[in-house]
């Protein structure tokens, strides 16, 4: 677990592109916090990240949102809405598929959440600050948590 105070919604955005930097096929990313923590901000600045230049908001009335127009895939999931609805719905395409997913209330969609991922909690503190804790499951994971810590630090 890595944790990372970002001082503004650009460092948050910032925290988003550096962690795009190292992204793989296959990346799983969830997203938890309260409403209006950032994480439609970190989106944001991952998606810029993987150099897409398009509006980025939450998917919430769509549940899932495509980005290809990048370095890599981006399917931005916002599984609200399924919390109640137990059906099969695909995502796992998305997930197991040929980009990054971005997941946010991963906690309705845990049957296709593998156990290898970046957990990311965005928590408000005072002022515009956010404490983002990282948690990395898997060794790729790992090592790129690393990396991004190596360079948030010396920014």
């Amino acid at each position: 677990m890595m944790q990372f105070i970002c001082k503004s919604k650009d460092e948050t955005q910032e925290l988003g592109r550096l962690i795009a930097r190292f992204s793989f096929v296959g990346e799983v990313i969830t997203l938890k916090g309260q409403l209006g923590a950032g994480k439609t901000t970190f989106s944001q600045g991952f998606a810029n990240g993987l150099g897409i230049k398009g509006v980025i908001n939450s998917p919430t009335f769509n549940i899932v949102k495509c980005y290809f127009d990048s370095m890599l895939p981006l399917y931005h999931i916002d599984a609200y809405r399924l919390e109640d609805l137990h059906q099969d719905l695909g995502l796992e395409e998305y997930i197991e598929g040929d980009g990054v997913c971005l997941v946010e209330w991963a906690e309705f969609i845990l049957e296709v959440i593998p156990d290898e991922l970046l957990k990311i909690n965005i928590e408000i503190l005072e002022n515009e600050e956010r404490l983002v804790t990282i948690d990395a499951f898997g060794d790729k994971y790992v090592e790129l948590l690393k990396k991004v810590k190596e360079l948030w630090d010396i920014r």
